[in-house]
């Protein structure tokens, strides 16, 4: 029995109801497709597995439609959703995009990755950095090929604070006093990484200007385990009435922490997070989070870098677009 025919453009158009011309010029990169077209040219292409012939599109154009990804902390919720969304456009833009993870405690193992990429026929590097170690070494590099690297900046150094800081963390700290609640202890990251550092100062300015008091700052590592190890550090809460985690993840840890202790969340400690990944609608309770948009960040990664590509310049897109989620792990703070 023969393999099936791998799918054309004119399949994906059939089956998204336009012409094989729209499929070809969403392929390409232009942005000037109605979003509803798009998203049924994108599912069509989901739905059909549709795979560009990169090798014979190379020899026609004399241009390599590779790209290479370098990431780390994959296991990490920001970065691997990053990397999805920056996949999931250079498909659709008519590019490969092979993703290679870096393991940062290992600097030959670096430079083996690097080595690695510059082997490869590239039209351009998109490097994926979270921790200010991975900056450091990617900005060192000669990458011979346009490079993009997409990092969270630190915001008290750029000046130019992210959505997640100026209307996502503040909402969830108006949400926090509007159920009555003065005082509250912060769980941040590690301080290695600049997401960490921006969302604790998101979180001191928001607590600052509401008027309300910080009891303590403890760091954890983005982990389920320590936002369990930072409430016992504390011995609870020092008095506090609400939790906000900088990760869900962190926020989980925290929640479980707290009930073996004998404190109910909520109806003791509100207990909130940031990320919202599919898990945190299900735990117990339902948390409460800030929804980030990280897909749209490895998006407007490859757009970069393809408009470093082709010589074109691309139109600004807010950064960490979220929103407030509210569930059942918040409510009034006792006796308000």
């Amino acid at each position: 029995m023969s393999e099936a025919r791998p799918a054309t453009i004119y399949d994906v158009a059939r089956m998204a109801g336009v012409s094989g011309q729209t499929v070809s010029r969403l392929l390409k990169g232009y942005q000037g497709i109605r979003p509803e077209t798009r998203e049924r040219v994108t599912e069509a292409l989901e739905a059909l597995d549709y795979r560009p012939n990169l090798t014979a599109r190379s020899l026609t154009t004399g241009r390599s439609h590779r790209l290479g990804a370098l990431t780390h902390e994959i296991d990490q919720v920001g970065p691997s959703r990053i990397a999805q969304g920056a996949s999931a456009a250079a498909r659709e833009a008519g590019y490969l995009l092979d993703i290679v993870t870096l393991d940062m405690t290992d600097r030959t193992s670096i430079d083996s990755a690097l080595a690695l990429v510059a082997k490869h026929d590239l039209a351009g590097v998109l490097a994926l950095a979270s921790t200010d170690e991975m900056t450091e070494a990617l900005e060192a590099t000669d990458f011979r090929v346009p490079a993009f690297i997409a990092a969270e900046a630190d915001e008290d150094r750029s000046g130019a604070p992210s959505e997640l800081s100026s209307t996502g963390l503040p909402a969830l700290v108006d949400h926090l006093a509007d159920l009555g609640h003065r005082s509250l202890v912060h769980i941040a990251g590690p301080s290695t990484w600049a997401a960490a550092r921006n969302r604790a100062r998101a979180y001191e300015s928001a607590v600052a200007r509401r008027g309300l008091q910080s009891v303590a700052l403890v760091h954890g590592d983005w982990s389920a385990a320590s936002g369990y190890a930072a409430i016992g550090q504390l011995g609870g809460t020092g008095g506090a009435t609400a939790v906000v985690a900088a990760n869900d993840q962190m926020a989980l840890g925290a929640v479980r922490a707290l009930t073996v202790r004998g404190l109910s969340v909520p109806g003791d400690v509100s207990v909130t997070g940031v990320d919202d990944i599919p898990e945190a609608a299900f735990f117990t309770p339902p948390l409460t989070t800030v929804r980030v948009d990280f897909a749209a960040q490895g998006r407007a990664a490859v757009a970069e870098l393809l408009g470093r590509i082709t010589g074109t310049q691309v139109p600004a897109t807010p950064s960490l677009q979220s929103a407030l989620v509210v569930r059942e792990s918040t409510t009034r703070a006792p006796g308000a």
